[in-house]
């Protein structure tokens, strides 16, 4: 399946005209400050671009959430700030998405000019597609852009609306992640290997069984490792673990190109002072749990790493925010950045990982969706590129 989109390029962007941007700015805050600015950041080539044609920039975005009704704590107030500084000019806040209010600042901001969308999901119609809610966000706007790729496997309104009336097309943000992302599905160069961690081998047996139809290997950590540790008859000490999934993590181990970890690291508990061992897959004591893979797994999945021509990570090899259980991650991340073949970070935790320690600039690419990178990977498409390729043209 074809996964190309139309580009602001297809757009008409004549002066004047008023663009609905789509953006990802859920960003992580704490007591009210962005504590991370790159989903915002991310965005800045999308608004300059339109920007410097002269269009009037309307930005709509989640953050948090609110469960469909007003709630101050998530309000886009600190991104509209934070945004004004990055770009140097005013960036108004709309009190809401769309009505009379929004409309005057809209149209008093004027060419170049940048406008916030208060918080979508204050409205449930948001996440419910509700068609009240699409007509109403989309009117008054000569065009419409998905820049949020993070939110592009989600059929929300503010996704899978507007496109069904305005000429659309990706941001560059969306687009270079259709564009990477796509690279790996139609093709990538081989030997291509694949590091999957996380907590279920529900949430990633999917894109497991993708992978496998286009990957030479993969390479797996996290807490879902224990579960394949049960399909190989090994105790698992109090680790994280899915009875239901044995089953399929057998039926992956028979592939012979799923590899599982042969040491790993125990505590009796999750904390900075936790005593830690390291011990045999197959050796496991009860009442500990696994938290990390061991030193001779991380070194052999860094050899494997590092002879790959493509490598997608996604889903860190532990619990690497506490210092005892971040080794196994931390050379991983270690590997990815010093391979020199193609290298993909699948964001959320491992993108963190890979900014945490220095290493996100010597990522070929991080992207800035986790569970979207996964879907598309997964099923080849995602609701939010479907409604750009059914849009009506501007041209």
């Amino acid at each position: 399946m074809s996964v190309d989109v139309p580009v602001l390029e297809d757009l008409d962007l004549a002066r004047g005209r008023r663009v609905l941007v789509r953006v990802d700015f859920n960003v992580p805050l704490r007591d009210g400050v962005i504590d991370d600015d790159l989903r915002i950041a991310s965005a800045l080539p999308t608004i300059g671009f339109l920007r410097d044609r002269g269009a009037t920039v309307v930005l709509a975005s989640h953050l948090g959430r609110p469960e469909g009704r007003p709630d101050p704590a998530s309000s886009m107030a600190p991104v509209a700030a934070h945004l004004a500084t990055l770009l140097d000019c005013e960036v108004p806040l709309a009190p809401g998405v769309f009505g009379p209010e929004v409309e005057s600042i809209a149209a008093s901001a004027g060419p170049g000019g940048v406008v916030m969308l208060e918080n979508l999901r204050w409205d449930a119609g948001e996440e419910a597609d509700d068609p009240g809610f699409d007509a109403n966000l989309a009117a008054g706007y000569d065009a419409y852009v998905n820049d949020a790729f993070g939110a592009s496997h989600r059929a929300h309104a503010s996704i899978v609306g507007p496109p069904r009336v305005l000429p659309s097309a990706a941001g560059r943000l969306l687009a270079r992640e259709v564009e990477v992302l796509g690279r790996l599905l139609r093709g990538a160069d081989r030997p291509f290997v694949a590091v999957l961690g996380g907590s279920k081998v529900s949430d990633k047996l999917g894109v497991i069984e993708a992978l496998l139809d286009r990957c030479d290997t993969v390479l797996v950590g996290g807490a879902m490792a224990f579960t394949f540790f049960l399909a190989q008859g090994h105790a698992v000490g109090d680790s994280l673990v899915e009875p239901a999934m044995v089953g399929a993590c057998t039926r992956l181990l028979a592939t012979g190109r799923v590899r599982v970890p042969t040491d790993v690291v125990v505590a009796t508990g999750v904390s900075a002072d936790a005593a830690t061992r390291t011990v045999a897959a197959d050796a496991m004591p009860d009442g500990w749990k696994g938290l990390d893979v061991g030193p001779t797994t991380t070194s052999d999945y860094a050899a494997a790493i590092g002879a790959a021509a493509t490598v997608l990570w996604n889903g860190p090899m532990g619990v690497f925010e506490v210092a005892p259980f971040a080794a196994g991650t931390i050379g991983v991340a270690e590997a990815v950045a010093a391979c020199p073949g193609f290298t993909v970070v699948g964001g959320g935790d491992s993108a963190a990982a890979v900014r945490q320690f220095d290493l996100a600039d010597r990522v070929d690419h991080v992207s800035t969706g986790g569970g979207a990178a996964l879907e598309l990977i997964e099923l080849g498409d995602l609701p939010g590129l479907q409604a750009l390729r059914s849009a009506p043209s501007s041209r």
